[in-house]
Formats: structure tokens, C-alpha cells, sequence
């Protein structure tokens, strides 16, 4: 973390209360990068992991219990896709090179009560310092940039997080795809973004894997995922994504696709189990998928996006990191689709890949070299726009005795 910025205590009165009879809780309601969801002080939160999947389901107005087709989530705050179903637990902590943020992701789906501990967010991560800087827990310096790092649970990856405030204590904006308008600029940079769920670049082992008769690279970096040459299935990865989703034929054969791909992934749940056929088939995270095609619009790639249930209004940043290395993997779906993608050196540098996705042209840097026929990738960084919609307390109005009892002591 740079000299810019330190921690400090939280807001004192920004915690769970009782009013009019009804436990409330305290909550961020945030937009980062194309996603929205809520930032919750895990120190607030229970430490009991059933009551606090229990208060994430009052939270976001998902099912209590078993599956409900066609739940419009409008008894809390999410919004139906899986873009707009997450909330962060943060907390923060001193570590070797100075004080951080920690975040833990859950992704809840609309329909159902289950909630997938197993990825990360790089979308909603851009709101986490921003969030800290409200909170009071981070204190930016005017006319400076603050450096604030981040260790997210989920998935051991450490991101940095760099904001810019201005002196008459506004934040530099910027303007991203997918968003109209400006709003506070927020550079993401992953390190060691390789493996952060198989521990391998290429989990499979090879750049690229015939898999239900369609040629598909299996790469991992920020995230896994399924790369598929849109080609191979009558598509050019400039559909409009709800003309895709439409599709039931394609969709039935990208699920086959990527299920038995993630099968050779060698995935693993949340316990260390490697996940099964059913696991994979409900997954809302693992593995990210994506067809590809020729670029139309100035990018290197075009690409298609799924969640991996849900086809995506524009790119995750992570996918997108993720796509981005595997246009520089020799042999791959992407790099042989990628067009004026840039040389590749024996020193580290730094190689900007624009996607072509429904949204626009993202920009993901990824900072790479070439040693020998293998490709190392130190980090990957990306520039996305964070807002706060909403900070306030959300009533619980079911909330069970013992979720109660876990937020604040007996009357």
C-alpha cells in the first residue's frame, strides 16, 4: 500500500440495530465495473457460516429454502442475473507489506437458496476501496494516488487497487464500456494471476482440447475458462448476447462443452472435493465461458461471454484478464483467432489486448514474456469505474431467533 493512504477505525455507528422491532443491517448497495451488489463490515456479520448464508438470502431476496422459478428477488436488493446477485464480506488486516483489505465473494443466484463460495468478483472488487475510503477505514491523500491492496479469500489472489483523488477531494473518473457516464476511475492490478483455481496456466495440460467434437482451450488465469471458437458453432461472436441466450440448440451444445471441459479441468468445490458433473452443471461461477471470434470494431478479439448459467451484458474483467493471456498462448483458440496481437518478449513487459464484447473494446493489460516455448505471465491489470448506490441499514423482517440473537444481545 503507498505511503497515501492509511487505516482507520470504521464508522462506530454504522452497525447492526433494532428498530421498531426489527433487527437491521448495515450495508453498502455498490456498483463496480459492470456488476452490482452489496459491501457488508464482515465484523458486523455472523461468525456462524449458516446464519450468514441465512442473512445473505434476507439481504438479496432470494429463497429462504429449496427453488423458486422465476423469483424477481423484490424482497431485497438483487436484480435476477448472477452480475447482480453479490455481496462482499470485507474486513481488513495488517499484513508484511502494510495494512489491506480481505474479501470474501458470495454469488447467489435469483432462483434458489445456494450460495458458490468458490470465485471471485474482479467487476465488484473495483468497489472494495472505495468502499474502505467511505467507511473510514482507508484515508486518501488529496492531489495523490492511493494504493490499497487487496487478498481475497476465495481465491488467494492479491489485487491492488489504485484510485486517484483530486484536490478539491473528488476522484479522477473514467468512462468504461457497459457504463454511461464517468464515475471514479479504479485500476485493478492482479498478481501472479496464474492458476488461482488449478494452479496451472493450462489446466488440461495443452493449449487446446477437442472436447464434443469442438477444438476448446482451457486456460486459468484470474479465473478458468472455457474458450471456443465461435466458428464451430455457426456463431461470430457478434451476436447480441439475448440472441445467443435465445438460442437453445447453441446453448445446449456450449453446455455440453464447457460441463466436460471443466470435468478435465480437474476442478475442486469449496472443501477440496473435486467437483462433479451435477456440481459444475449448477456452478453460477466455475468455469467462465466464452466463443470467440474474428475482431470487426479495432480490438485484437471478439468474444461472447457466459457466467457460466447466464449469458453476460458485456466482459468480466476477470474473463477478461483470462482471455487476454490466452491470445499470447501459442497454439490456442484465441491466439489463432486474435488478429495484430503484439509481439511477445524475452523480457517482461507490457502487452494491451482489446476484446470486442456487446459493451465495446476492453482493455485488459497483461504484463508477460516469453521464455522459451512457455509463457509467463507476472500480472494482469485492468481499469474499471466504482460507484455507491446506496449506503443504509436493510430490515430483516424474517429474520430467524438465531440470526437475531447472532447480530445483537437480547433486549
Amino acid at each position: 500500500m503507498s505511503p497515501a493512504s492509511s487505516f482507520l477505525p470504521a464508522w462506530p455507528d454504522f452497525n447492526p440495530r433494532r428498530h421498531a422491532g426489527v433487527i437491521e443491517f448495515p450495508v453498502h448497495h455498490m456498483r463496480g465495473g459492470t456488476s452490482t451488489g452489496l459491501v457488508i463490515n464482515e465484523r458486523c456479520a455472523p461468525t456462524d457460516p449458516a446464519l450468514r448464508e441465512e442473512l445473505l438470502r434476507h439481504l438479496m431476496g432470494v429463497p429462504l429454502t429449496g427453488t423458486h422459478p422465476g423469483n424477481r428477488q423484490i424482497t431485497g436488493l438483487g436484480r435476477g442475473t448472477a452480475t447482480s446477485n453479490k455481496v462482499f464480506f470485507a474486513n481488513w488486516e495488517v499484513s508484511e507489506t502494510g495494512a489491506r483489505i480481505v474479501s470474501t465473494l458470495a454469488q447467489l443466484a435469483g432462483n434458489h437458496g445456494g450460495i458458490d463460495w468458490s470465485v471471485n468478483c474482479g467487476n465488484m472488487s473495483s468497489a472494495l476501496q472505495l468502499w474502505a475510503i467511505d467507511a473510514g477505514i482507508v484515508a486518501p491523500v488529496p492531489s495523490a494516488t492511493c494504493d490499497t491492496d487487496i487478498r481475497n479469500t476465495n481465491t488467494g489472489v492479491i489485487t491492488t487497487s489504485r484510485m486517484t483523488l483530486m484536490a478539491d477531494g473528488r476522484f479522477v473518473a473514467a468512462e468504461i464500456p457497459g457504463v454511461d457516464g464517468a464515475f471514479p476511475s479504479v485500476d485493478l492490478f492482479l498478481h501472479h494471476p496464474v492458476g488461482s483455481k488449478t494452479g496451472k496456466l493450462l489446466p488440461t495440460g495443452a493449449p487446446q482440447d477437442l472436447i464434443e467434437g469442438h477444438a476448446v482451450s482451457c486456460v486459468d488465469v484470474a479465473v478458468p475458462m472455457v474458450i471456443a471458437d465461435a466458428a464451430a458453432f455457426g456463431k461470430t461472436a457478434h451476436e447480441p448476447i439475448d440472441e445467443l441466450v435465445a438460442d437453445l440448440d447453441f446453448m445446449a451444445a456450449l453446455r455440453r462443452v464447457w460441463t466436460q471441459a471443466a470435468l478435465r479441468m480437474a476442478l475442486k468445490r469449496r472443501d477440496g472435493q473435486l467437483m462433479t458433473i451435477d456440481d459444475i452443471a449448477r456452478s453460477e461461477t466455475i468455469p467462465k465461458v466464452c466463443i470467440v471470434g474474428v475482431p470487426r470494431h479495432g480490438g485484437h478479439i471478439a468474444a461472447r461471454y457466459f457466467t457460466p448459467q447466464t449469458g453476460h451484458a458485456s466482459m468480466a474483467v476477470s474473463g477478461g484478464c483470462c482471455l487476454a493471456a490466452a491470445t499470447l498462448v501459442p497454439g490456442s483458440v484465441a491466439h489463432r483467432i486474435a488478429q495484430g496481437v503484439p509481439a511477445i518478449r524475452d523480457e517482461f513487459g507490457d502487452i494491451e489486448i482489446g476484446i470486442e464484447n456487446p459493451a465495446g473494446i476492453l482493455s485488459a493489460t497483461v504484463v508477460a514474456r516469453q521464455e522459451g516455448d512457455r509463457l509467463e505471465v507476472r500480472s494482469a491489470a485492468y481499469r474499471r469505474s466504482a460507484q455507491i448506490l446506496l449506503r443504509g441499514h436493510v430490515a430483516l423482517y424474517r429474520a430467524s431467533p438465531a440470526l437475531v440473537a447472532s447480530l445483537l444481545p437480547p433486549v
